[in-house]
């Protein structure tokens, strides 16, 4: 297996959680530069063109991630086919809970309780989605999380933003220099975070904890990205004939690659 284990702060337990919920909301700001929305909302629309479903339940979803403006999107564009989404973490976070809640339609809701991503067959009922945030989880609890949806039956769409390309040995090399270009890059995405709070100000411009988190949670990402081979080694040891498997780049309405999906749907 090419990916390797190493740590995101945003995973640690002892992390603060309102820093994480500042690195979270970079990450949507980044989605949303990276076009994410359009690949996302033209996948959901196909996976209902042969498997029928009225809810999304996201998993590992931050301070909400790209899913709200993606089901706007959808529900904007699909006026007779809406879709509830659920919004789930395992550290949800009260203050971004009760924001999502109060500030979204009904069909926009944050579970309170904690969800992990291995328990998919906990789960609510609806497509599973898995956004950005399979390659947090070890190999032999990923593999369990897909060999879950098969057995249960569950309809399951991963989708990374990234993939794991590039040799180690030159990750290493050019990670002073990655770690520097993309820390300042979270300096930009800050002036475009909405809801904008003092907080994200201060730890990202006054104590720069934020930027230099997000650098090194965003390079460290890379290599923990799966690739296609780890993913079909996973599954191919518990295939079975009645549930298919897709794994394929994502693309964009102009044929470029941003990252890619995993989709999985009983027959």
């Amino acid at each position: 297996m090419k990916r390797i284990q190493l740590f995101e702060f945003e995973d640690l337990t002892w992390f603060p959680s309102n820093i994480r919920g500042y690195l979270t909301n970079l990450i949507v700001v980044f989605h949303k530069v990276m076009g994410t929305k359009e690949i996302l909302v033209n996948l959901i629309s196909n996976i209902k063109k042969t498997h029928s479903f009225s809810t999304i339940v996201d998993i590992g979803s931050g301070s909400g991630g790209v899913m709200p403006d993606v089901i706007t999107s959808y529900n904007n564009q699909y006026k007779e086919d809406q879709i509830d989404l659920m919004l789930t973490d395992l550290y949800p976070s009260k203050s971004i809970v009760d924001y999502i809640n109060n500030a979204n339609p009904d069909t926009i809701r944050y579970l309170e309780t904690s969800l992990n991503a291995t328990d998919i067959d906990q789960a609510p009922k609806g497509l599973k989605t898995i956004l950005n945030c399979f390659h947090h989880i070890p190999p032999e609890q990923a593999k369990a999380l897909l060999q879950s949806a098969q057995d249960n039956k569950q309809p399951l769409l991963i989708y990374e933003i990234a993939e794991n390309k590039i040799p180690l040995i030159l990750w290493w090399l050019l990670l002073p220099v990655s770690l520097s270009i993309v820390a300042t890059i979270a300096l930009v995405l800050t002036v475009f975070v909405r809801p904008l709070r003092f907080g994200q100000l201060v730890f990202t411009y006054c104590i720069p904890i934020v930027p230099l988190c997000f650098a090194w949670d965003a390079q460290s990402s890379i290599v923990r990205m799966y690739t296609f081979k780890d993913i079909e080694e996973m599954i191919g040891e518990t295939k079975t004939d009645d549930y298919e498997w897709t794994i394929k780049q994502a693309k964009k309405k102009n044929g470029k690659n941003v990252g890619y999906y995993i989709l999985g749907l009983p027959k």
